[in-house]
């Protein structure tokens, strides 16, 4: 159960912050985002709060923000349509009902001659109440509702929709998706140092493992090595160098301990590594320090050298020298959630990090229905000066999402052969 709940939390923050991304910046860019979604699929939950309606689905595989402008609007009212309309105290029009109008008998019934939901907002026809037969004009409210089947969708003006937008707004929109999942990771690695400390260099003892060769023999954290069999030693590196390569053998540790000389036999146990080879151990980690600047750049550091060597496997998977075995789906991620998060919280923390900065680099590639797929056609209308046709950028979109599930199904197979059916 413990495993069931690190996954959905890990996987729930990396998705919501990705999405928080591009939702922040499409509002400010006056975006009109319809939904904010965790997961694909049937809703399990659903809360509206302003403009926006906030889910979660089923199938936990991404998520979305679905922006006005994007996909065709909702409803396309015409000549010859008869819709009923609610007003508001300035007989502005503020819901325009569909279907279902004898749930509203205040509204007033309109024949449809003409009607503008983008630009200049009017529905223009007969009303029936009106016994002159005299055709109307109606305003309507930049926020007024169409009611269809009872569900409401707020009308979208063409400057509140995404392809009004300039070139940098959308890419922002965009781009700030992946580049949170950066930030996420970043702010991870800090919270990690601040918490655990940094791994320093200095020639002292760190936390002791319990009844291992070290406790035994006495020593304490904080101890300073000074030397080992008479060789000064000035960094931790030399002192695991040491260690390392004497398993079994004697060692005699002078150390300083609250400003005092000791001098302790230690024998490194001789321990096997997963390539075979015989190491020693006494059982200590690394030291550490805390320190609120040296916190920020470890998580710098940090960010980068994940960031690097995930980049450096997807070049590897692209060219060949992985197959597609190697990657892994949700089921694979699950099963290693399962291991690190038996080895503590902070490989835990640290596991979401490396994932998060994995999420944004893999929706960063320029493959249609990613982030990255659609940078690309922002980078070819930045090119000829125009964007491509709406209707086929939508067709490659779609072929490229139909792929990416396809793929799923097939990592997510290799997965559950490769975990339950060995």
């Amino acid at each position: 159960m413990n495993t069931v709940v690190a996954f959905i939390i890990i996987f729930g923050a990396l998705v919501f912050f990705h999405e928080l991304g591009h939702f922040v910046f499409a509002k400010r860019a006056g975006i009109l985002c319809r939904e904010f979604a965790i997961g694909f699929g049937p809703k399990i939950f659903s809360q509206k709060k302003g403009e926006t309606t906030y889910t979660i689905r089923l199938l936990p595989l991404g998520g979305f923000v679905r922006m006005a402008g994007e996909d065709p609007e909702m409803v396309d009212i015409k000549a010859g349509h008869r819709i009923a309309l609610l007003f508001d105290k300035d007989e502005h029009v503020s819901k325009i009902i569909i279907n279902q109008k004898e749930k509203y008998p205040n509204a007033r019934v309109v024949n449809v001659e003409e009607a503008d939901l983008e630009q200049e907002l009017f529905i223009k026809g007969y009303a029936e109440d009106d016994i002159n037969e005299n055709m109307v004009v109606f305003p309507i409210k930049r926020n007024a509702v169409i009611v269809e089947n009872g569900i409401e969708s707020q009308i979208a003006p063409i400057d509140r929709q995404f392809a009004s937008k300039t070139l940098g707004q959308r890419t922002l929109a965009i781009v700030a998706g992946p580049l949170m999942n950066f930030v996420l990771a970043f702010v991870i690695f800090v919270i990690i140092a601040l918490i655990q400390g940094i791994p320093s260099n200095e020639p002292k003892l760190g936390n002791l493992i319990e009844n291992g060769v070290a406790h035994n023999a006495g020593l304490k954290q904080g101890d300073t090595i000074v030397s080992i069999d008479g060789e000064s030693v000035s960094s931790w590196k030399e002192v695991v160098k040491i260690i390392q390569k004497s398993p079994g053998e004697d060692l005699q540790f002078a150390l300083l301990r609250n400003g005092k000389e000791l001098n302790m036999d230690i024998t490194p146990k001789a321990t096997k590594t997963e390539e075979g080879k015989t190491i020693g151990l006494i059982g200590v980690y690394s030291p550490t320090e805390k320190s609120p600047l040296k916190a920020v750049k470890y998580g710098a550091v940090e960010t980068y050298v994940w960031t690097k060597e995930i980049i450096g496997a997807v070049g590897k998977l692209v060219t060949g020298q992985f197959s597609i075995d190697a990657l892994s789906g949700p089921v694979g991620i699950y099963k290693s959630t399962d291991t690190v998060a038996q080895s503590g919280i902070y490989y835990l923390m640290k596991w979401a990090g490396i994932l998060s900065i994995n999420l944004g680099i893999m929706n960063l590639l320029p493959f249609p229905a990613l982030d990255g797929g659609r940078l690309m056609f922002f980078a070819i209308e930045a090119v000829r000066g125009k964007p491509i046709d709406r209707h086929k950028e939508g067709i490659v979109h779609f072929v490229g999402f139909a792929l990416l599930m396809l793929l799923m199904i097939v990592v997510t197979w290799n997965d559950i052969q490769r975990f339950f059916l060995k």
